[in-house]
């Protein structure tokens, strides 16, 4: 009998232990949180925030990329002075990225891996957005964390080292190369709102994307490079506008859905197109200027009234100096290139062109220069009409400025290159990057003889922009690892593929 009571009394106790466990657990469960979300919403979230909001891509799209690069001015920008004292512009695509790109595009990777669809489709896309994601950042930073990135809720890491470009750089190629042929379904569905389920579209994105990477190495790894270059080319690139990678916005509340950059042309009436690129589309008569540009004064888009504004003056100087207001410069247009529901371009087959047309001038590709660089301009006027409303050029315009400006094999890389710059307009974070690597257009940079006050690279063009202050105290063994490895923390300092 006292045995059958003490074995009553312990299965009791076991009873109210596991009632305890199990209460327990619930009260440390987030109600709110769903145990697990469909890859599918975590997919468009990623492209979504990849495509950006209007705090980074105003700060470091066009405060820093646009400036630098001469597409756009503005009289209190600190890229219009080669200046990167305000921490919050300075810093922006990094602060941004992590939390938000980075994070899911990584719990996205580490879900599909924990449901056991570690080489499916969904992976596949993943890793090319993943890709897309990290080449922008160490393009615009150099080292960045990378191998240990976004793992803070997964393994608790936070504070990731920083790794070496050129790791980066091969460990990138070597995901696109294995991903491209794990696509072989349209797993995510809707979520999908990149290429809308097209998986050829998909593999086309992932070689393009491989030979935009190749191509970046020219400087730096020239066997690496014509590798990839030649396996991107042979793997299939994109061959019309059809192909753009390109996401859609839709004119919705704050943040959701826009086009960060339309967002930025709603919020500031102070940005004016650059004179070196009005300059440039003047003298070739080039019809994309009346698209692209407008006077800020009285919207005017007729060519003899459009100017561009110089870099390196506030309002007060331009108006000393030739006796006009900054009303008097033109704009983008507003009435087509700036509105909030207008798509995104992630890379383009304009683009794509252009490189094929450089890499049959090095002799990795079978191609004619000529006729890359031809189909290059013409899908990169034809774009604008896919676009924007009110945007297409007839077809005897563009024939009519090819006649005018054809290829020339003696200035093959600069005309290649030029181009690309023009047709990378709001691209620009890659206009910054591939006039890093080419040096084309030929940009004169300002302050040298006559350095706005702060001018912080002695009158030279920036070469990429800084990690935030505060690494050097949330992570200050790999900050300091990094510095000393990579060089200071100064817009001067190249990255690895720029040296």
């Amino acid at each position: 009998m006292k045995k059958i009571i003490i074995s009553i009394f312990v299965i009791s106790l076991l009873s109210v232990s596991c009632e305890f466990d199990e209460g327990y657990a619930e009260m440390n469960v987030n109600p709110r949180a769903a145990a697990s979300i469909d890859p599918s919403y975590k997919m468009a979230s990623v492209i979504l925030k990849t495509s950006g909001s209007r705090y980074e891509n105003w700060r470091s799209s066009f405060i820093h990329s646009s400036c630098l690069i001469q597409h756009q001015a503005a009289t209190w920008w600190e890229g219009n002075f080669y200046q990167s004292n305000n921490q919050d512009w300075a810093n922006a695509l990094f602060n941004y990225a992590y939390p938000n790109q980075v994070k899911e595009v990584e719990d996205l990777k580490n879900q599909l891996i924990v449901d056991e669809d570690a080489t499916g489709s969904r992976m596949g896309m993943t890793r090319i957005m993943r890709v897309f994601i990290y080449h922008r950042l160490t393009d615009f930073f150099g080292d960045i964390p990378y191998s240990e990135a976004g793992q803070g809720y997964i393994t608790g890491n936070l504070t990731p080292v920083y790794d070496p470009q050129q790791d980066i750089y091969t460990d990138m190629l070597k995901e696109l190369d294995e991903a491209i042929p794990q696509i072989t379904a349209n797993d995510f569905g809707a979520g999908d709102i990149l290429y809308h389920g097209d998986i050829s579209k998909w593999k086309k994105f992932g070689y393009s994307l491989m030979l935009r990477l190749a191509m970046r190495l020219t400087k730096a790894d020239i066997a690496m490079a014509e590798t990839y270059a030649k396996k991107a080319i042979t793997g299939g690139t994109f061959t019309s506008n059809d192909d753009l990678a390109k996401v859609d916005h839709t004119a919705g509340p704050e943040g959701i859905n826009k086009n960060g950059h339309g967002e930025v042309f709603s919020a500031d009436g102070a940005v004016r197109l650059h004179e070196t690129f009005v300059d440039y589309l003047k003298d070739h008569n080039d019809p994309r200027l009346p698209i692209l540009a407008a006077r800020r004064s009285d919207k005017s888009t007729d060519p003899a009234d459009l100017f561009g504004m110089p870099s390196g003056l506030g309002a007060a100087a331009i108006e000393t100096k030739y006796g006009v207001e900054t009303d008097y410069y033109a704009e983008p247009n507003r009435a087509v290139v700036a509105g909030e529901d207008t798509p995104m371009v992630f890379q383009s087959y304009a683009e794509v062109e252009f490189l094929k047309a450089e890499a049959a001038i090095r002799g990795w590709h079978s191609g004619d220069a000529a006729t890359h660089y031809a189909n290059g301009v013409t899908a990169a006027m034809e774009m604008l009409g896919m676009l924007y409303p009110n945007a297409t050029i007839a077809s005897d315009d563009i024939s009519a400025y090819l006649a005018a400006n054809p290829y020339d094999a003696a200035n093959g890389m600069e005309m290649i290159h030029t181009q690309f710059w023009v047709s990378s307009y709001l691209n620009e974070y890659e206009a910054f990057a591939n006039w890093r690597r080419t040096g084309f257009p030929t940009l004169t940079p300002f302050g040298k003889e006559d350095p706005f006050p702060g001018n912080m690279s002695n009158g030279t063009i920036p070469r990429r922009l800084l990690y935030p202050n505060n690494e050097a105290s949330v992570n200050p063994d790999n900050f300091a690892a990094v510095l000393a490895r990579q060089g200071p923390n100064e817009i001067t300092t190249r990255v690895w593929w720029d040296k």
